[in-house]
This record gives C-alpha cells, structure tokens and sequence, in this order.
C-alpha cells in the first residue's frame, strides 16, 4: 500500500509545483519547462529510498507492458495517480483563489496545434520520448536526472503546441476542475498513453536485451 500512497503524494506535488508555476509564470516555456522537469527530480528523489515512483499513469502503462508490475498493480497505481492530480488541482485552485485557470493543456487558439489532431500526434511522439527514456534509463545510477531532464526537453518543445502533457493525469485533474477544458482532455489522455505503448515496444523490440 505504501508505494500507492506515494504515488499519490508524488503526483499531488507535481501537479501542485508543475501547473502552479505554469499559471503564475503564465506559461512562459522555459520556466514551466525547468519547473516540471525540477519537480520531477524533486519527487523521485524524496520516493527513491521506498521504491522510484512513475507519478504519471503513461509510465505505469509501459511497465507494466514491459512486465515490470502486473495488471492490478498498474490500475492501482493509475487511481492514485489521478486522485493525487485532483488534489493537486484542487489545492492549486484554493493558493490561487480561483478555479478559472490551473493549468490545463489546449489546442487551437494562440496554441501552435491549430487541430485536435496536431495535438494527438505531438502528444504521442513526446510522450514516446519520455517514456522510452524512463524504460532505457530504468535502475540506472544517474536515472532520476535523466528523468528530470527528458521532461525538461519535451516540454520546451510541447508548451508551444499544447502545453505539454506527456500525463494523463496532470491533464485530466485541471480539466474536471476547469470544466471548460473538459471537451478537449480526450487528446491528453489517448495520446499519452498511444506514446507509451508505442515506446514499451520499442524498448522490448529493439532496446530490452541490450540494456539487461
């Protein structure tokens, strides 16, 4: 159970630090960027003692299709995951005083992905990207960093675009609490999770014999 909880407090924080400073900076790119990928290697380092935590339910999908935790243990750390975004969401929206703005992701508008489906495809090929590097880089001695790293990247890239998910969870939570975003969470939701299937493959078609 405890490893649950952890996945609960640690996506609680990411989404608490990451959306918070994406809403008080107003979205600027690199300090959004160094926020989630600070956040990130602030979270797996307070966890990496109890056991690493994915604190994103597109991790948690590729190690479990790369055999690292089963089916029930993949839901579980899913529904923590996402009741740890809600409350993430929700402390944001009571530090800020207002619900109107936490950090959802979009497309269309002043975002770069003009369609739902431009933002499905960036989605997916970021999320492919952090996840494989999570896989490869996986009980590595420098794996924490690398990790906060890969998120860093993929978000100077993705806030033009869409915000950048790469996290089912860190979208979906904003969203339920928004309301107005609600219409397009879908294309953060599948496209995450496309981007890891398609990375828990590479890695077992072409990266797994080498890195054992």
């Amino acid at each position: 159970m405890k490893k649950y909880i952890n996945e609960f407090i640690g996506t609680l924080l990411l989404v608490f630090l990451g959306c918070g400073i994406a809403v008080v900076t107003h979205g600027d790119i690199m300090t959004t960027s160094l926020g989630f990928g600070l956040a990130f290697i602030v979270i797996s380092y307070l966890f990496k003692d109890c056991q690493r935590v994915h604190i994103n339910p597109a991790v948690s999908m590729a190690m479990y299709i790369t055999n690292k935790i089963n089916f029930k243990q993949m839901l579980a750390y899913i529904f923590f995951e996402l009741l740890g975004a809600l409350y993430g969401s929700l402390f944001l929206g009571i530090c800020l005083g207002s619900f109107t703005n936490l950090g959802a992701n979009g497309f269309g508008g002043a975002y770069l992905a003009t369609s739902p489906y431009i933002a499905l495809f960036i989605e997916t090929i970021l999320t492919l990207v952090f996840v494989l590097t999570i896989l490869v880089s996986n009980k590595k001695k420098n794996s924490i960093l690398i990790g906060g790293l890969s998120l860093t990247l993929v978000h100077l890239l993705g806030i033009p675009f869409t915000g950048t998910s790469v996290n089912p969870a860190r979208s979906l939570a904003p969203a339920l609490l928004e309301i107005d975003a609600l219409s397009s969470v879908w294309v953060f939701i599948v496209g995450p999770l496309i981007g890891a299937i398609l990375a828990a493959i590479i890695y077992e078609a072409f990266i797994k014999n080498n890195d054992d």
